[in-house]
């Protein structure tokens, strides 16, 4: 009969060899798990830009206008005749170069679009509708973004109204021709909605958000929105209230939804339903009121620019 044998201390090495081999096998095996595990996947909030790019890609939207409404403007003014010292008056009550300075926009909206793209896409690298959410959400479709331009649109006008009604620049180009109407409100429904929110809610909350978080995001977008629009429409304290509560409302709807198609279709229908006021509403003269009003944004970079060179 066998009697059992007491392991020896070489099997008991061996044992133990083959523990620590194995754990070894298991833990590198984990690192590599672990090391192969992809990066976050590209959203919009997780873009394929920084800061710097949205913040960029901000100012370079800004410039452009001015820019090019300057570059579309001065060759005519100067085909007039027209110095610095008479400049802001002609460029506030010359209907051509309104017009020009209005139908101006145009390139600048679509050059902005193309840098846009560049940015958000790398070139092609990158899908445009993925980084900037340029589909629904699952809670808001196309009727809650209709919904909300209505409301905000009330709201608007029931602000105005307590505020009173003052007179703006942009009222005055409204009023300039019936051309420069036609033009301001193909503009304020065919590229203005897609261009403003592509830059504000699209390229630079994105970043934004990602680096400060929702909050600071919100505040910043609202600020830069609101203070680009104050010369557009000063000195009617109520429009402008009523631009700061619709541009919470779209950063808001971004922030929420994580989605830029809502913002864009809100902002379409709000400025639509206004467009039709504008392209039906009564032209008023008011030529002899412009030199009462404040000159824009446009018409003061213009007339120092022009004092500097003269």
């Amino acid at each position: 009969m066998d009697t059992p044998t007491q392991p020896t201390a070489a099997a008991h090495q061996d044992e133990a060899a083959a523990y620590t081999v194995a754990d070894v096998q298991a833990s590198s095996s984990a690192l590599d798990a672990a090391a192969t595990v992809p990066p976050l996947a590209l959203s919009p909030d997780n873009p394929p830009w920084g800061v710097a790019a949205g913040i960029g890609v901000w100012l370079a939207s800004v410039a452009l206008l001015v820019l090019i409404q300057s570059f579309a403007v001065v060759p005519y003014a100067l085909s007039q005749g027209v110095n610095g010292a008479t400049l802001a008056k002609f460029l506030s009550e010359d209907r051509a170069a309104i017009l020009i300075s209005i139908a101006a926009v145009f390139p600048a909206h679509l050059l902005t679009l193309a840098l846009v793209w560049a940015v958000a896409t790398r070139f092609g690298k990158f899908s445009f509708a993925e980084t900037l959410g340029m589909n629904w959400s699952e809670h808001v479709g196309f009727w809650t973004s209709a919904g909300l331009a209505v409301g905000l649109l009330g709201l608007g006008v029931l602000i105005t109204s307590l505020f009173g009604e003052q007179e703006t620049a942009l009222e005055q180009m409204l009023n300039s021709s019936r051309a420069a109407r036609y033009t301001i409100a193909a503009l304020a429904t065919l590229t203005a909605p897609l261009v403003e929110e592509l830059v504000y809610r699209g390229v630079l909350y994105s970043a934004l958000q990602r680096r400060t978080g929702q909050a600071w995001a919100i505040a910043g977008v609202l600020a830069l929105f609101t203070i680009i629009h104050v010369p557009q429409y000063y000195p009617n304290l109520g429009v402008i209230v009523t631009i700061g509560i619709l541009s919470l409302a779209l950063t808001l709807l971004r922030a929420r939804t994580g989605k830029l198609l809502p913002c864009i279709v809100l902002h379409l229908i709000f400025n639509g339903i206004q467009s039709l006021f504008i392209v039906f509403g009564p032209l008023k003269d008011v030529q002899t009121e412009t030199q009462q009003q404040a000159p824009g944004f446009l018409l003061q970079t213009l007339t120092h620019g022009w004092q500097l060179i003269s």
